[in-house]
């Protein structure tokens, strides 16, 4: 693979010969990852499997944010029952790849965004970024993270994020643990980490440790995701407040909440 082979919405770099995927959510200035951008995500990571050379792949989006978060369209009855599965999937796709994952934040990282940030190894965050899961603001949860950021940040931390609604600035992601540095230009950072710690070492003993450090996570992720996905899907979308509040978004309106 070379070049940018994956087009306009997701775009993919090689750098360093092969040891470094540059891959960019490349439609500013909200970088939705709708379902085509989380299937050429999964397609990137299932390439990345069969690459024996690769060390680390570099998330960013485009422009002054990361993402706004997923489409909320699509989580809407008629078609949240295919793209919250496929979503998931890529966060399969990612631990079967078992390639270390590095994330460079700018502006707003929400939702699925952050879902996929969060999932990521090493998180570089640039100081005026802002990270949150508003998914509660409208009436419905986010699978992935209700399982990935307790183990990040902390059961009191995650339930703040998800329950609240709340973003927080890159200083108190720092406290807390979202994210590991806050540097100017975070994709510079992330390269620096990159050349200087994963570079250097062999990329099959690197994968082969990526697996052996999130062997039992992994085993916990796909489980609870499971249950969680089930939560969603079929008590969660049952209810009238949860559709209520999607479609009052896509509206441009207040939720009128029934409590139901």
């Amino acid at each position: 693979m070379s070049g940018n082979p994956e087009g306009g919405t997701v775009r993919c770099e090689v750098l360093d010969g092969g040891a470094i995927w540059h891959v960019v959510l490349a439609t500013p200035k909200a970088n939705i990852v709708d379902m085509d951008k989380a299937d050429q995500l999964a397609a990137i990571f299932s390439r990345a499997s069969e690459d024996k050379g690769l060390k680390a792949v570099l998330i960013e989006g485009e422009g002054p944010n990361f993402s706004f978060g997923a489409s909320v369209p699509e989580h809407l009855p008629g078609s949240f029952e295919k793209m919250i599965p496929g979503f998931h999937q890529l966060f399969c796709r990612i631990i079967e790849s078992s390639v270390i994952t590095l994330a460079a934040v700018r502006g707003q990282c929400l939702g699925g965004g952050l879902e996929l940030v969060s999932f990521c190894n090493r998180i570089f965050a640039s100081p005026e970024a802002k990270l949150g899961q508003p998914e509660i603001m409208l009436g419905v949860f986010p699978p992935v993270a209700s399982v990935v950021l307790p183990e990040r940040v902390g059961r009191g931390a995650a339930e703040h994020l998800c329950l609240s609604g709340k973003s927080v600035s890159a200083e108190e992601a720092l406290r807390i643990g979202l994210v590991d540095q806050v540097d100017d230009d975070p994709v510079a950072a992330a390269l620096a980490y990159a050349r200087k710690f994963l570079l250097p070492k062999s990329a099959s003993s690197l994968r082969l440790g990526v697996r052996a450090v999130r062997t039992g996570w992994n085993e916990r992720f796909l489980a609870e995701l499971d249950r969680v996905e089930s939560l969603y899907m079929k008590d969660l979308m049952s209810t009238t407040d949860a559709v209520e509040g999607l479609t009052a978004f896509v509206e441009k309106r207040e939720a009128a909440w029934s409590n139901r």
